[in-house]
């Protein structure tokens, strides 16, 4: 089997006269107009591509807001390529950084955009984004990075630190959200959700880390619910800040998630350390949660 091409791009938009705008890019080298995208470099997270790929194609700083609709088709020498595509938000604005790749961009209404676009496998992509309403804030939930195992911390649980492989997943989780632009970050009070968050904060000027025990993990099973119910209502807080950041614990996402979707299963929303999640509202409705 040839190996799979994996990249990542984005749907970018700003405010227009009349709802939103999207950006295409042209491309000389196949006087083409596409979505900007690119593949990965090595070790990038796939929101890390898309986001560099989006600025060094068209420019702009995108804030990534919600996971669109992957598109998956065969390149011409027969290889499979996957992109996976992010809503972004358009942010700071700058020259156009790779124009050996890029000689045009052109900001369109949805539906223009789709109709020039070269590629009708991008064309679904569009079609999800004309039909979600505003987004008004995003926030990203993180599990706690790796901390080593709780039966050979000698310690009070809430001062184990998070290890190595910890301090390593904490960096990827600052390179993936430093471009998310968050405007405050909240941590459970156990050191390694703070430790968590640390270089995050330090790439955002040594931002404050902010403790909050509505999304720590309640040290009786039987207050899980009632733990739940506060973290979903300080959710609905945060919601006002437009962008936050929170570092949470394994037994509190799965609950929260399913909760927060009127889903009884908290199955689909189990996540690893170091990993988590883009909940996306427009109001008070909850559009989606993305995976990071």
């Amino acid at each position: 089997m040839p190996d799979q091409v994996q990249a990542a791009g984005g749907v970018l938009y700003r405010p227009g006269d009349d709802g939103i705008q999207v950006c295409l890019v042209h491309r000389p080298r196949y006087d083409d107009w596409s979505l900007p995208k690119g593949t990965f470099k090595a070790d990038e997270t796939a929101l890390g591509a898309a986001v560099r790929e989006v600025a060094e194609e068209t420019g702009v700083a995108g804030i990534p807001e919600l996971r669109l609709p992957e598109v998956a088709y065969r390149l011409p020498d027969g290889r499979p390529k996957t992109v996976q595509f992010w809503l972004m938000r358009a942010g700071t604005t700058g020259p156009v950084q790779d124009t050996d790749e890029v000689d045009r961009i052109a900001w369109l209404p949805p539906a223009e955009a789709a109709a020039r676009l070269s590629y009708p496998d991008e064309r679904p992509v569009l079609d999800r984004v004309a039909e979600l309403p505003p987004v008004t804030a995003v926030v990203a939930l993180v599990r706690h990075a790796h901390a080593g195992e709780r039966k050979k911390w000698a310690g009070r649980d809430q001062l184990r630190p998070i290890d190595p492989t910890g301090q390593r997943q904490a960096g990827r989780i600052a390179e993936a959200l430093t471009t998310f632009a968050p405007r405050r970050l909240v941590a459970a009070p156990p050191l390694r959700c703070k430790q968590t968050l640390e270089p995050l904060a330090k790439a955002l000027d040594d931002m404050p880390i902010v403790l909050d025990s509505a999304f720590a993990e309640p040290s009786e099973a039987a207050d899980l619910p009632g733990r739940l119910t506060v973290a979903q209502s300080r959710l609905a807080e945060l919601r006002l800040d437009g962008r936050t950041v929170v570092c949470s614990q394994g037994k509190v996402i799965p609950p929260l998630l399913a909760l927060l979707h009127g889903d009884e299963d908290p199955e689909p929303f189990k996540t690893r350390k170091g990993d988590g999640w883009l909940l996306t509202w427009s109001g008070e409705r909850l559009l989606d949660a993305s995976r990071l």
